[in-house]
């Protein structure tokens, strides 16, 4: 058998948050990292993300956090309103004693390509990290001496001790691996983007001045609003449910439908609607969580192992948890596989109760009619101070202890 020396070379595919978090763990655990990305270079796309106080922690852990905290904006509240009456349900108070008492860092939101930017240059600081991009892998292999990576460009194959599947909500490797066929899609888009704060007036402009995080939440649709770049944009994302979705077509979750799903919201939302982006349409999908994260030396990270919806801003702060989690696991086993199983083992449950719950917290915001005023009475009579239902979603499991 062979024998496994230390430091490992550890490959992650794929460039975005969740892969250079992860690269960048392996690195601050001892071990040679080799990450490769399909873009010809790295970037990322979208608008502003939210990170909750176990987001916060993870960055810690990964040496980034002041780095994001430049231009991220820590907000002071998060507010449902309801999107058809304009009035507020119910808020959470981020700057009460409640809040920091319980929680020991802080909730953030930020542009999702300053965080990866932050990523990316630590990434790039690493001594034993190797980024390549222009690399798209076509397949994996792995036998008893490690793990083989082959490229559609026709690069020498890669070998490593293991590989970490890094490569989002369509990865391939998952494909190799657990050939569980296309995501699911809920038949909700999102349009989004960020702009200059400077072109926001009357309610928009003070909603933004407030720095809140404002979700608008209406039947089969909502509104989300908050600063992000330290106030020097507003990031907007609207979601509605299509009325004409089919799986072959993209002729669905047009603009004219977006007009549609909001054309009875209150005078705020409409206001906001015009300045929402509409360069690019989103679809919103999941999977259903999976037990087979690991396959020997190939690991599965962030959106390849449990894509979901977005509707508990958990997305990158799940990746994030799995990067920490995947370091510290390679800190304590220098066998790779042992690593993986541990990894697998301390993420797996909690991460498939996230994205369960995501999905019903989906449902608990679209409600309508009797539903929706049931929603708001119950929320309502909750205070700004009530952390007990989100405090488990924020608060990672802590790290196993080493065996003595």
């Amino acid at each position: 058998m062979p024998v496994t020396t230390f430091p490992l070379h550890i490959a992650v595919v794929g460039g975005g948050i969740g892969g250079l978090a992860a690269a960048l763990a392996t690195a601050r655990a001892g071990h040679r990292v080799t990450l490769v990305e399909r873009a010809a270079r790295f970037g990322e796309i979208g608008a502003g993300l939210q990170l909750a106080p176990n987001a916060s922690l993870a960055l810690e852990e990964l040496g980034v956090l002041p780095a994001v905290r430049t231009s991220a904006v820590a907000p002071p509240r998060l507010v449902m309103m309801d999107a058809l009456t304009g009035e507020e349900v119910t808020s959470l108070d981020l700057r009460s004693p409640a809040y920091t008492d319980r929680f020991a860092h802080p909730y953030l939101v930020t542009h999702r390509t300053d965080l990866h930017a932050a990523l990316l240059a630590a990434c790039q600081e690493h001594p034993a990290v190797t980024l390549r991009t222009g690399h798209t892998v076509t397949e994996a292999e792995q036998d008893g001496s490690g793990a083989h990576l082959h490229f559609a460009e026709g690069h020498v194959r890669l070998t490593a001790d293991a590989v970490v599947a890094a490569d989002g909500l369509h990865s391939r490797l998952r494909q190799a691996l657990v050939g569980d066929g296309e995501p699911v899609c809920s038949r909700y888009v999102a349009f989004r983007g960020a702009l200059p704060t400077e072109r926001m007036t009357g309610r928009m402009s003070q909603h933004a001045a407030s720095e809140a995080v404002m979700v608008w939440a209406g039947p089969r649709m909502h509104l989300v609003q908050y600063p992000v770049r330290r106030g020097e944009l507003y990031n907007q994302v609207a979601v509605f449910e299509s009325d004409h979705y089919t799986p072959d077509s993209e002729a669905w979750g047009t603009e004219a439908e977006l007009e549609e799903r909001f054309a009875g919201a209150c005078e705020a939302v409409r206001d906001a609607l015009p300045l929402v982006s509409r360069d690019r349409r989103w679809p919103l999908y999941d999977r259903a969580p999976i037990t087979s994260w690991v396959h020997g030396r190939i690991a599965l990270l962030g959106d390849a192992a449990h894509p979901m919806l977005q509707y508990l801003a958990q997305g990158a702060c799940q990746a994030l948890e799995d990067a920490v989690a995947l370091g510290q696991a390679l800190g304590q086993h220098t066998d790779p596989v042992a690593a993986f199983a541990a990894y697998a083992d301390r993420r797996r449950e909690r991460a498939a109760r996230i994205q369960i719950n995501a999905r019903r917290f989906g449902e608990i915001c679209h409600l309508e009619g009797m539903g929706a005023t049931l929603r708001n009475m119950l929320l309502s009579s909750r205070g700004p101070e009530a952390f007990d239902d989100i405090s488990w979603v924020w608060t990672p499991d802590p790290a196993p202890v080493p065996a003595l």
